[in-house]
């Protein structure tokens, strides 16, 4: 969120620094699987859907201007999901979930058995139906960052790392800046960008939603060769497949503060979630496995653009979408504090 924000801040001319308590991308960002899934992600939250969409839509033009600007491909493809179904209850509603979207003009498609397995041939044998999201898409969050930190540093963004915010700095009910170790870094506009720890912030307005973390873990397996080649979700997982063998499985929810650890307990449980879903995995190598803070919002809604607090916007919130919704939060604050237009920093 810091990084995508600067880089629009400053591509409308404002003089933006970013501040970092550690390096970029070094939490949820880079930790998350990457799944740009405006449909599949919708079904528990319908009202979402179309900001969903119009944030997946940024992604195919915003991957190639980076590249084009970087040098890094950023990983994005149109690889389609599959949530797959295993009962005739389950069935029944993503069923359901295809007609409303389809009354929205979204492709969407339900497969019986046959045809999912036309589609995703590695897709479990016990599986009775599915719901097909042919645009949802996927990047590679580790490669977005390092062509977002590439774009802002070229772009002339003041990147300053280990920096400790100890408050906002609070002028007559305005933000005016932020104080850090050092002293007072005075702004024009101050983007809250914090993630999992927004909420920690002292000055920080009551009025604006908590904040608080909501630990994931996943798994990463290499197939070789790689035959997984489509994103597929079940009842309380997902597969990722990376075209290259790797595949990144997930996830956990867990409420546990800010204990960043990845646990027994959850590594078999994504494990054999995913093999429920894929059955070849069981096969497969491991090769890593790792925790990080996904920011959940107490409204369940993410907390894009100004606060209650002038001077103050926020790019926060995300929870489980943070990677689809980069762009368009990006946009959506920049058109925020530009607006009317203002001159100077913005931290």
């Amino acid at each position: 969120m810091g990084c995508a924000t600067a880089d629009a801040l400053r591509a409308r001319g404002a003089e933006v620094i970013l501040l970092e308590r550690a390096v970029p991308g070094a939490e949820a960002s880079t930790a998350a699987a990457g799944i740009l899934g405006a449909q599949v992600e919708s079904h528990a939250a319908p009202e979402l859907r179309q900001m969903f969409v119009e944030a997946r839509a940024l992604y195919a033009s915003w991957a190639e201007s980076l590249r084009g600007s970087t040098g890094v491909d950023v990983g994005y493809r149109k690889t389609g999901v599959l949530r797959l179904a295993f009962d005739e209850g389950g069935a029944r509603v993503l069923a359901d979930e295809v007609t409303a979207q389809r009354a929205e003009d979204l492709r969407a498609e339900f497969l019986d058995a046959a045809e999912l397995r036309r589609i995703e041939p590695e897709a479990s044998p016990h599986a009775v139906a599915a719901a097909y999201f042919v645009d949802d898409a996927q990047v590679d969050p580790r490669a977005l960052l390092r062509a977002l930190v590439v774009q802002v540093a070229r772009a002339g963004v003041t990147l300053r790392s280990g920096v400790l915010v100890r408050s906002l700095l609070l002028e007559r009910e305005r933000c005016r800046g932020v104080e850090l170790e050092d002293g007072p870094l005075e702004a024009d506009a101050v983007v809250l960008a914090a993630g999992s720890w927004s909420s920690l912030v002292p000055g920080v307005p009551t009025s604006i939603p908590t904040v608080t973390p909501a630990r994931g873990q996943m798994v990463l397996l290499e197939q070789r060769p790689p035959t997984v080649r489509t994103i597929v979700f079940g009842p309380s997982g997902y597969v990722v497949p990376r075209g290259d063998g790797r595949v990144l499985c997930g996830s956990t929810l867990e409420h546990v503060g800010f204990r960043n650890e990845v646990t027994a307990g959850g590594m078999s449980t994504i494990l054999s979630r995913a093999i429920d879903l894929v059955p070849s995995l069981s096969s497969a190598a491991f090769a890593d496995a790792w925790a990080s803070f996904r920011p959940q919002s107490h409204s369940e809604r993410p907390l894009i653009g100004a606060s209650p607090m002038p001077g103050l916007f926020l790019a926060t919130g995300h929870h489980r979408n943070g990677i689809l919704l980069a762009k368009f939060s990006a946009n959506v604050v920049t058109e925020a504090v530009c607006t009317p237009a203002r001159v100077g920093p913005a931290a």
